[in-house]
């Protein structure tokens, strides 16, 4: 059976997910928000690590004391660079090769993959033919944004009604109402 993929984002009422490399809500802090996305991404299974793949642009996004991302190992994927940016674990030029490390390499030690940016890559997974859940953070504010989730298109993806662990009810934040949704593609 194929590895399932999973994809983290939180997202504006117009899909946005970033303003001039930063989250669109930016300087606020969604606390719990975070915390979520951290809960997600580290591993449950013992000895093994959760991968996070992400491109150039989303790993420079993170402030450098939270690279990399702690107990999780980091895929970043570049055309451009030649070695894993510093703190980076594995460099891989694009989706497909990142996705054949995690089987190759990295298979003892990986327990889910997880995509976490930026907007092409999210694309490229939704598109893929691998099972694919989407846990998007509804963020029910508009802020201004020139980076954006693509459509979450209701023929290849449902969504659930309630995942273990993930819940449905509303939450707030510095005046932020946001809530946790999950997708699951439909296999053709």
């Amino acid at each position: 059976m194929p590895r399932v993929l999973n994809a983290v984002v939180a997202a504006c009422p117009d899909l946005g997910i970033g303003h001039r490399g930063q989250l669109p809500w930016h300087p606020l802090r969604l606390s719990k928000e975070f915390a979520h996305f951290r809960r997600l991404t580290s591993s449950s299974e013992e000895g093994k690590q959760n991968v996070v793949i992400m491109g150039r642009k989303t790993w420079f996004s993170i402030p450098e004391k939270n690279r990399p991302l702690r107990d999780r190992i980091n895929i970043v994927l570049s055309r451009e660079l030649k070695a894993p940016p510093a703190g980076a674990h594995h460099l891989a030029a694009d989706f497909s090769s990142a996705l054949a490390l995690v089987e190759t390499q990295l298979s003892e030690r990986a327990d889910q993959v997880w995509v976490i940016g930026g907007s092409s890559l999210y694309q490229e997974m939704m598109e893929s033919r691998a099972p694919t859940r989407l846990f998007v953070t509804q963020i029910l504010k508009q802020f201004e944004c020139d980076t954006f989730l693509p459509d979450i298109s209701p023929d290849k993806f449902v969504l659930l009604p309630e995942f273990p662990g993930v819940t449905r009810e509303l939450q707030e934040e510095n005046g932020i109402q946001y809530r946790f949704e999950v997708y699951e593609s439909v296999q053709q």
